[in-house]
């Protein structure tokens, strides 16, 4: 009993020390009261609404590089479509929904101890014309509404040339993903949290698991005053992520008490080390570092690299830096997979900083995730290829920022399994030579890739060096024909997803879909989006040669009918998607009647009002 009150009252002590340092709750009380009265003299600010100026940034959207129609950049100004509902092109729209896409053999293993409160699967960041003190974020959501999930603000004026030395960021508000109960449009109006700076950048993070289908937003409205509101009440600071070492006076306090106590530590010394380590693994990075200031104990356990060996920093993206970094590498020397995805932005990580992380805590990675990691260089590239000799996953998605000869490096990492070059500014070049060199690979995201010239060459090159292939994305690749296809299903006949959305130079009079299903017996994920020449022989051969098909999406053909459609719902019983939208062949009732015949199918059919 009394260790355990010992262990309890050094714990908070540290807090109230910790609390001392960020001035008393009368001292900052009297203060609010001082500023409350000032300003009772000062008129009343004016409410300034302003729409959005500018697209920063965004992990990922549904559109192309090269146009407008259903890209991020439609969030830039006034609505396009508010207050009207439906699928519109002039809307922003991200690249997925849903979970169907979890049970794909090309989405990764989950990160184990990640918060609970961390939803968030996409984020897009806006500037404002002015900075003002927020009263109101106003989203525009015309399509399935309800993915919104974290709303936060920046101290950052993207457009000084002066940026501050301490980048903050704030949430306004956060909740749970959601789905309303009509798809039809909405004016999302959370109450937000009052801040203590003026901001012009705004960020919006979603969650779209429990959506039917794609969500769209129109526009954003931030509402503010120039003037400085009251401060909210005094609230205690949070431990941070970085506050990973002691004060000397707290480790003084810490061993004087334990020299007093007689007993240790109590019952925690007659558990097993590996009781405790497996009751420790259950923590949050955060809890670990706030359990490893309360006795020496338990600092042993949460710095033990063996609770390190998968981290996940993505949902502590607006506090990562480099001394973060610093601080985690004793601890994750025997690190395995690492995810650092959304981190270090507008300098909270240098390439520095990160390069001296891997070259430390690297030579063991299998799984490193990068997306959105926009302070990556070619250093960087370097680095990993020369420091990881067993990475297996990399993934860089949307890091459009990345030089383009900093990927001819990743040809050296010969062990790749999977690899997500999606919304990159790779050259063909580069590639070829990665796929001359990384046989193995099972897993290749291409997606919106523009900078390649010659897709059927690519794809000849995946039939010869890399028969493994499980899962490829070619999403909205501009120049695939049906000799790149057909060498593609000659070759990889493993190829369990295969990604063709927005692929208009394939034509099915060619006759490349018909060999696409003969060839491809174990495909369970087909997506030929917008190929307005696929037809019912199309669709009567892949009921034929693949019955494990589970997703399929034909949105946008002429030439497809319900026959057809019958024939595959009865062939493929494993089928749970299949998208139908803007068929001219298929309409709602159709819709409706096969929904009814085969309840197991999640039939889409957009619409517009």
């Amino acid at each position: 009993m009394f260790p355990m009150l010992t262990l309890l009252s050094m714990f908070y002590y540290i807090c109230l020390r910790r609390r001392s340092r960020s001035g008393t709750r009368g001292e900052v009380l009297n203060s609010r009261r001082a500023m409350e009265s000032s300003q009772r003299s000062l008129p009343l600010s004016v409410e300034v609404e302003q729409y959005a100026k500018e697209v920063l940034d965004f992990s990922s959207h549904y559109g192309s590089e090269n146009s407008m129609s259903y890209t991020m950049w439609n969030l830039a100004g006034m609505p396009n479509v508010f207050p009207s509902s439906g699928d519109f092109t002039q809307t922003a729209v991200f690249r997925m929904y849903g979970t169907w896409w979890e049970q794909c053999a090309s989405t990764p293993l989950p990160f184990r101890r990640t918060a609970l409160s961390f939803h968030s699967q996409d984020y897009i960041e806006l500037a404002f014309e002015e900075p003002v003190y927020p009263t109101a974020i106003e989203v525009l959501e015309t399509y399935h509404p309800g993915a919104i999930v974290q709303i936060l603000a920046c101290s950052l004026n993207p457009f000084s040339q002066n940026p501050p030395a301490d980048v903050r960021w704030e949430v306004l508000w956060a909740g749970e993903p959601s789905k309303a109960l009509t798809p039809q449009a909405r004016q999302f109006s959370p109450n937000i949290k009052q801040i203590s700076f003026a901001t012009n950048l705004i960020r919006l993070e979603v969650n779209s698991s429990l959506l039917e289908y794609y969500t769209e937003l129109d526009a954003v409205i931030m509402r503010g005053v120039k003037q400085r509101p009251a401060l909210a009440l005094y609230k205690m600071p949070m431990i941070d992520i970085s506050d990973l070492s002691d004060s000397e006076e707290e480790r003084e306090v810490a061993e004087a008490a334990g020299a007093k106590s007689c007993t240790g530590n109590g019952y925690f010394d007659k558990l097993p080390y590996e009781l405790i380590q497996l009751i420790v693994s259950h923590l949050t990075l955060p809890d670990l570092c706030r359990l490893a200031q309360s006795c020496k104990l338990l600092q042993q356990h949460c710095c033990d690299p063996l609770q390190y060996i998968q981290l996940s920093l993505q949902p502590y993206w607006a506090r990562l830096t480099d001394a973060s970094l610093g601080y985690l590498q004793s601890r994750c020397t025997l690190i395995q997979r690492l995810s650092l995805s959304w981190t270090g932005n507008r300098g909270a990580v240098t390439a520095t900083g990160f390069c001296s992380f891997v070259k430390a805590c690297g030579s063991g990675l299998v799984c490193l995730e990068l997306a959105c990691c926009h302070f990556l260089t070619e250093a960087c590239m370097e680095v990993i290829a020369q420091t990881c000799p067993g990475l297996q996953e990399l993934n860089l998605s949307s890091c459009d920022r990345l030089h383009p000869q900093a990927f001819a490096h990743i040809s050296q990492l010969t062990a790749l399994r999977r690899l997500i070059l999606y919304r990159t500014k790779i050259e063909q070049t580069a590639l070829l030579s990665i796929l001359t060199f990384c046989t193995q690979l099972q897993h290749l995201n291409l997606g919106s890739c523009v900078m390649i010239e010659d897709y059927d060459v690519v794809a000849c090159m995946l039939g010869v060096r890399c028969r493994s292939l499980r899962s490829l994305d070619l999403w909205r690749c501009k120049n695939l024909t049906e000799r790149g296809l057909t060498e593609l299903a000659n070759g990889c006949r493993l190829l369990e997803e295969l990604d063709l959305g927005w692929c208009s130079t394939l034509q099915s009079s060619s006759g490349c879909f018909l060999q696409l299903a003969r060839s491809l017996p174990r495909l369970r994920k087909l997506f030929l989006t917008a190929n307005r020449t696929v037809c019912d022989s199309d669709i009567e051969e892949l009921a034929a040669h693949c019955p494990g098909l589970q997703h399929l999406d034909i949105l946008g053909t002429r030439m497809v009918g319900s026959a057809s459609l019958r024939k595959l719902l009865r062939s493929c019983s494993q089928l749970l998607l299949l998208d139908v939208s803007f068929c001219s062949q298929i309409d709602a009732r159709t819709v409706q009647e096969l929904s009814t015949q085969f309840p197991a199918v999640a039939i889409k059919k957009s619409f517009t009002q």
